[in-house]
């Protein structure tokens, strides 16, 4: 297979868990593309210890511009706080490298866009994260949605619900501070899961109304203060969005306070003629309505059916690595002209659509009234 040389800037969280996906590669059975990770940055010597156990991981730098510079990578992930997003996506494709940008794609609309525009300019291959949509149950929402069993479609509903601000013990970090994670707050954190599948399938939102809410006023610094928090911890986004020549309700959630969510992304799209639903709460569960002379719900166990195929059995549930991998795979075979009709990785343009949509929410959360997009 061909092998792409990755580099990572920010090694925390999210940079452990794709390394740790790239070690799993033997898994897959009809990848072209092995990715291998040459470089890591990040501004903390002691993040960078943990890859010191990837043999081919070389280079380990508190300095972006030292793995930029280097010609062991073609591609760079970057997994920093939303107010680094713009000066360092535009650095790396000025370095002449592909991208893998984290979501929100910049910390608010006007940024996004000019990164966008970068990212023409350049002619670089670049997408943003979103890994959601790779387990199967989202797949099949997806086909089900284009295969015209719904009927009219009535209603959607897209979201993501954890509970991570419920516990007022817990010490601030950078996503509960508007100048770090952006004015949205959780919209910037979550909203890209929550828009990826509708805007792929072609529903973007036209008019709005949000309600947005926030936690906490003030949290534990870590250091014995305290430390103001400002950021919207939840949101209901509203939406009209066109679907054939009907409107239809499209209704957005992101929720920091979310009772009972530890992690929870779901999907649930309803029609005259069918419906389905699907939540990472239930991984391998999926639900399909049926309307006939009796109307129903029917459970399916669908398993380990992955968009690229690895060595799991079937019978198996996916989980939060596997859906990084999937996603992995999905931008390395795009990159090299193989996605051949699956599933993508969020584009530029999407991560536009999904700010303008934030935007507007922040807008109408102001003025309490419904805007158009």
């Amino acid at each position: 297979m061909k092998i792409a040389r990755i580099g990572i800037i920010g090694g925390g969280l999210m940079g452990r868990e794709i390394a740790s996906a790239f070690a799993r590669w033997c898994a897959f059975t009809d990848a072209t593309v092995t990715p291998q990770l040459t470089a890591v940055a990040d501004l903390n010597p002691a993040a960078l210890e943990w890859f010191s156990q990837i043999p081919s991981c070389t280079l380990r730098t508190t300095h972006p511009a030292e793995l930029l510079a280097s010609d062991q990578v073609d591609i760079v992930y970057v997994a920093v706080p939303h107010d680094q997003h713009e000066a360092l996506y535009t650095q790396v494709l000025s370095a002449g490298k592909d991208l893998l940008a984290e979501k929100p794609f910049g910390i608010d609309l006007p940024a996004a866009r000019r990164i966008r525009d970068a990212v023409e300019r350049s002619g670089r291959f670049v997408r943003c994260s979103s890994e959601m949509p790779f387990f199967p149950g989202a797949q099949r929402v997806v086909e089900y949605a284009k295969s015209g069993a719904l009927g009219r479609v009535l209603e959607v509903v897209s979201g993501f619900h954890h509970s991570s601000d419920l516990d007022p013990s817990k010490a601030a970090n950078w996503k509960r501070l508007s100048a770090k994670c952006g004015e949205g707050g959780a919209l910037n954190d979550l909203g890209m899961h929550a828009c990826h599948i509708p805007l792929r399938l072609g529903w973007k939102p036209q008019r709005l109304f949000a309600q947005l809410q926030k936690g906490y006023p003030q949290r534990p610094d870590g250091k014995g203060g305290t430390a103001a928090c400002d950021t919207w911890d939840n949101a209901l986004v509203h939406c009209w969005t066109s679907i054939g020549s009907e409107d239809v309700p499209l209704r957005l959630e992101m929720k920091r306070l979310a009772p009972g969510a530890t992690n929870s992304w779901f999907i649930e799209i309803l029609g005259t003629d069918g419906g389905i639903r699907f939540t990472t709460a239930e991984p391998k569960t999926l639900h399909v309505f049926e309307r006939g002379k009796e109307q129903w719900w029917k459970r399916t166990d669908l398993g380990f059916t992955t968009p690229f195929k690895t060595v799991t059995g079937g019978i198996f549930e996916p989980g939060f690595p596997d859906v990084i991998q999937q996603m992995w795979a999905a931008f390395l075979e795009e990159r090299a002209g193989n996605l051949n009709g699956r599933f993508g990785c969020a584009t530029p343009e999407e991560a536009v659509a999904s700010h303008e949509i934030f935007a507007a929410a922040l807008a109408s959360q102001k003025e309490g009234r419904v805007m158009a997009l």
